[in-house]
Formats: structure tokens, sequence, C-alpha cells
């Protein structure tokens, strides 16, 4: 028997999934104990299907972008929690291989009987990029802008204070060592303030300021060869089952830190909202080599067709949650730039433009497509593929 079309197979995974979602929301996956302790597993798994086109003409093999269907994320994790005291999380992608957060955080009122915060230790994402900070599970549009792709330094293993107040919030962390695969050693030291002067259910407005000085750290390999601090930034053309980078600062040697910074704004009204970040990171080199700056910018408007609204907490937003039986719809449209072309270095200028729609069925079930059109030239190479992108999600 001839195997089934992709489509049909993505298609029949989103028609099961969707039967489990709408068996209820009340998953038996969370356990109490007597002292009020919870202990809950997690599960966040992704099916994706990357289809492109317009894709010939960027002049070498090695770009060529190849149609691909696979699973995009299979995220397995357990959290401990007990309320107004502390929580512990562990998560596994066993599809990439990686550790995602492994931290514990502390509430400061079950220390000293007053809330000065939460201390956190362990590994989980740096603060710049809004868009890079939101659980994975939550993506409004399947993969990140570009933007936020080449500049979120990604997860380290520190410590950090943060303080969640109805009108504001502050993070500072201390990042050091390498991270959980034993890569990126160095340290950074990192921060983010958020104003919110309306935080309500149905409206949110959001500004916010993060920053990180980054020390990388040369290294030697089992054979004693020395690598000395290095830099690089690169992004996919918003497609996450390639490995193909159209636009790529290629490494840069001599760096002694890298300064990352983001402003973020955030509108949320009803229905309808529009966030927007603008990212720059300036990698700053030694021995008389010119310091290399990347930047770039997204801009992303949300209509909840259905009439809900996009949930704020924590800084960042969440899922729409359904408030009808056959789900929530919301479309989106985002538009994004990232220039990696400085200090004579030719990295690239892309542009993206993404429209995407979402049909979450239930908290549990989210089913997503996108099609972005991309424009991207390197030094006298130049693409503009265009992708089809369809995911069907499960978690909890």
């Amino acid at each position: 028997m001839p195997p089934l079309p992709r489509r049909a197979c993505l298609f029949a995974f989103a028609l099961s999934a969707a039967t489990v979602a709408h068996a209820g929301d009340d998953w038996p996956t969370k356990f109490a104990l007597a002292d009020g302790t919870e202990i809950s597993g997690t599960l966040n798994y992704a099916w994706d299907l990357n289809d492109f086109s317009g894709d010939d003409g960027y002049g070498t093999a090695a770009t060529t972008l190849e149609d691909a269907h696979t699973n995009r994320r299979k995220e397995f994790g357990i959290v401990v929690k007990k309320k107004d005291v502390y929580d512990f999380t562990a998560v596994m992608d066993f599809q990439s291989k990686l550790w995602l957060d492994v931290a514990l955080r502390v509430e400061t009122r079950a220390l000293f009987d007053r809330d000065y915060g939460k201390i956190r230790i362990g590994y989980f994402k740096t603060p710049v990029s809004m868009e890079s900070t939101a659980a994975s599970r939550a993506g409004s549009m399947l993969e990140a802008s570009a933007a936020s792709q080449a500049i979120y330094e990604g997860r380290r293993t520190g410590v950090e204070w943060s303080l969640d107040r109805p009108r504001y919030g502050l993070s500072a962390a201390y990042f050091f060592g390498t991270d959980l695969q034993g890569d990126n050693p160095g340290i950074t030291a990192a921060g983010r303030a958020i104003w919110t002067p309306v935080k309500d259910k149905d409206q949110v407005v959001h500004l916010a300021l993060s920053g990180s000085v980054e020390n990388p750290h040369g290294y030697r390999d089992g054979r004693g060869t020395w690598f000395g601090p290095s830099a690089r930034f690169r992004a996919r053309p918003e497609a996450g089952l390639t490995a193909v980078r159209l636009v790529d600062s290629g490494s840069l040697r001599g760096v002694d830190r890298i300064v990352r910074n983001g402003l973020e704004a955030l509108w949320i009204e009803g229905p309808l909202s529009l966030q927007a970040e603008v990212l720059r990171a300036t990698a700053q080199r030694e021995d008389g080599l010119e310091d290399y700056t990347a930047n770039g910018y997204y801009v992303t408007g949300s209509w909840v067709l259905t009439g809900e609204t996009r949930p704020y907490a924590a800084g960042n937003v969440g899922n729409v949650k359904p408030a009808h039986g056959y789900g929530a719809v919301e479309a989106l449209l985002r538009y994004g730039e990232l220039d990696l072309d400085h200090a004579g270095i030719a990295g690239g200028h892309q542009r993206d433009l993404t429209l995407g729609l979402n049909w979450y069925l239930s908290t549990h079930f989210k089913f997503q497509a996108n099609y972005v059109r991309v424009a991207a030239e390197r030094g006298a190479l130049a693409a503009d593929p265009r992708v089809l992108e369809l995911r069907a999600q499960v978690n909890f």
C-alpha cells in the first residue's frame, strides 16, 4: 500500500489530536499531596510541514531549501510546585535532544514573610527578545522572526531575581559557565524592566526594555586545540525544518563582549493586538578588529475572529483560550527585517512577511498555518522563497 501524502498524514493527526483535545480540559496530569504540593507532567508535541517554492535563485546548491514534514518538538517535563513557596521545572526536548528549562524558583515571602520577589536558579532563558522568551507552546507564529532568531542568546545557567507588580515588573540575572549541552562558555549579566500602565483582562499596554552583556570565553577541545571567544548571528527563513540560513555573519573572532538590547511594545484591546520589538546586538572585538552590529525588528498584528482576547501574564502572551465549543480562530500578520551587513562583513539582509491562521480547538490542541514570503540578499546572491507551513500541536 503506498504511503499517505504528507498533507493527508497531517490531517489525520490533526483529527485524532482534536478528538483527544475535545475529551475535556481536565486531564489527569496533576497530582496534589496532602501538604499542598502539586506534581504535574507536561508535554508539548508539534508536528510540522514545510513546503518551499520559488527558492531556486540563491546561487549555490548548499542553500537549496527542501520540503520536509516531521516532528518539530517532543517536549516532556515535570513540575513540582507548592503555592507561594516554590516551583521546580525540568523539561527536555527529545526531538532536538536539548534540555530546556531546568530550574528552581523560590518565593521570598516564604523566606522573609514579605514579598521581595522571586529567586530562580538553574538553566533558563536569557531575557532579550520577548518573542523568544514566550513559551514554545504559546507561539503565535510557527517560528520566531529573523531578528529574534539572530539576536536571542538562548538559555544559560545562572541565577535570577524577578519582581512582578500590577503596573511594572523587574528582573536581573547573572549567568555563568556553559549551557547544559556543555557549549557557550562565558558569563552574562542581564535585566528587563516592564511598565504596564494598562493591565486588565481585556486591555493591556506593555512597554519594556531588556539588555544583556555577554563575555564569551574560549575553550580547548579534546585534542588540545584552543578556540578563542567568538560570536555568530544568523537566521533561518522563518521555517523550523531547514538548517539553511540565507543570512549569516559567519564566525566573528576576537570577541571581547556581546551587548544585546531590546525594546518591546504590546497593545491588547479585546480581540485585537499589536506586538513589536526592535533588537540590536554588538560584538565588541579586540586586536584592532572593528566592532560588528546586527539590527532587526518585527511588527505583529493579531485579530481573534471569534472574539476572545490573547491572555497576558508575567510579561508575555499565551495561547488564546476558546470560549466556544468549536474553538477560537486567530488571524495574524507579521513583517520583520534583519540586517547583518556591517563592518565590512556581508552577513546579508532579510525581509519577511508572514500570514498566520491559528485554530485553538481547546486549551490542549492548536492547529496553525503560516505563509511566509522571504526576500534575502547576501553579497551578490539573492533569494525570495515562499514557505507554506502547517502545524498540529498537543500540549498540557
